[in-house]
Order: structure tokens, then C-alpha cells, then sequence
């Protein structure tokens, strides 16, 4: 799915709610940099994905679920301004350090609690060779456009119990949501107003540190 570029802040500002927008999540997430152009149809491996990525940013993907859910609505409900933290800093990268992708570890806390912590390897369910070759079978892209990779688990919203998801399923939508969110009302996890969200990605000898 796509973000606006409008929503991209810096990595020490405010994320700003909007009014009538509840339920705000977060998603630490790897950003690749784009280097060259892409043409559709573009083809990535292993071997050359140093041509296409030239840096690395830590990322916050913020997501209104609210929005997300009910509207069946991501390009809204991850898209208003503020909503995509990046930084602090663009590091650049070479073969060698793309090769060491899978060591790196992507942490998030809350207000001191860690939330979200694992591996690239662990965690990242399609590599980014093979996310930049399925993108580009319809989106050119070009030097500076930003392309997240996923996020761990341990966000706000879980996925429902199999039984629970299945039961649901039966319920009309209208019902289905004023119950779901009813229920995640009490989650204590999603953002509140004066949180510190706190992003870092690293590998574990710091020789491949982009910073927090």
C-alpha cells in the first residue's frame, strides 16, 4: 500500500492525532532508499540490489486503526501528516553491508516499555529484493523514494483468536466493528497523548547502527 510523502516527519517531533482519529499504532519498520531509477519491470537479486538501495533510515509506520479497519481504508489511515517518523540520519550502504541485512534488529519502545523487538531475519516475511521485483512489475520508482519493509510483532493490534475471528465473520460489519472496538477500548497499548515512542534498528556488534 502506498503512504503520502506528506506524512513523512523528522525523527525527534510530535506525532499529531487528528481530531475524530482513534486507535493510533505503531510499526517500526526498516525504509529503503531508492538510488537509481527503476523502470517497471525491473529486476532485483541478490547480487544487484546494491545498485537500487543506496541507504537505510529507521521508520515509524503510524497507522490510525480506526480508519484502517473500518474504512478498510490503509493509503487514509497511515497517511496524515506526521504519520511517518524517519531518521535521524540516511546510512549509506554498499554490498557488503546489505549482505548483513538479516543481523539487524529493529527495537520499539513506549514511554521506556519495550513493545516491538526481533530480527530482520526472524521477522521479515518477503526480503527486499523480492518486494522491490513485485513493486516495480507496476511502479517505477526513482533515487529518494522510500519503500518500508514490515514490522515485528508486538503492535497494538493483535489478530483475533481463530474462533473469535470465525464468529465475527458471521456478525454484520456495523456490529462486527462496534464490538471489535468496544473490546480494544481497553487495550492499554495504543498511543496516548504524551507517549514517547522511541524507534532504533541495529546489528548486534554495531557495525550496522542507524541510529534511534
Amino acid at each position: 500500500f502506498r503512504k503520502a510523502s506528506h506524512s513523512i516527519t523528522g525523527p525527534a517531533g510530535d506525532i499529531i492525532r487528528p481530531d475524530g482519529v482513534g486507535f493510533l499504532d505503531y510499526e517500526v519498520e526498516l525504509g529503503l532508499v531508492i538510488g537509481a531509477d527503476m523502470p517497471v519491470g525491473t529486476t532485483v537479486t541478490e547480487e544487484n540490489l546494491a545498485r537500487y538501495v543506496a541507504a537505510l533510515v529507521v521508520a515509524d509506520d503510524v497507522s490510525a486503526r480506526q480508519i484502517q479497519l473500518v474504512k478498510t481504508q490503509f493509503y487514509e489511515a497511515k497517511s496524515y501528516p506526521t504519520f511517518t517518523p524517519v531518521g535521524p540520519w540516511l546510512t549509506l550502504v554498499d554490498a557488503a553491508d546489505l549482505a548483513r541485512l538479516g543481523s539487524l534488529r529493529l527495537t520499539l519502545s513506549v514511554n521506556g516499555q519495550v513493545r516491538q523487538d526481533n530480527s530482520v531475519a526472524a521477522d521479515m516475511i518477503v526480503g527486499p529484493a523480492r518486494a522491490l521485483t513485485l513493486l516495480s512489475r507496476f511502479q517505477p520508482l526513482a533515487p529518494g523514494d522510500l519503500l518500508l519493509t514490515g514490522t515485528p510483532g508486538g503492535t497494538a493490534l493483535q489478530a483475533p483468536a481463530k474462533v473469535a475471528g470465525l464468529v465475527a465473520g458471521l456478525l454484520p460489519p456495523a456490529t462486527r466493528w462496534r464490538l471489535f472496538f468496544g473490546r480494544e477500548a481497553g487495550n492499554p497499548r495504543y498511543l496516548r497523548d504524551g507517549d514517547v515512542i522511541t524507534a532504533m534498528i541495529a546489528s548486534p556488534d554495531g557495525r550496522l547502527d542507524l541510529g534511534t
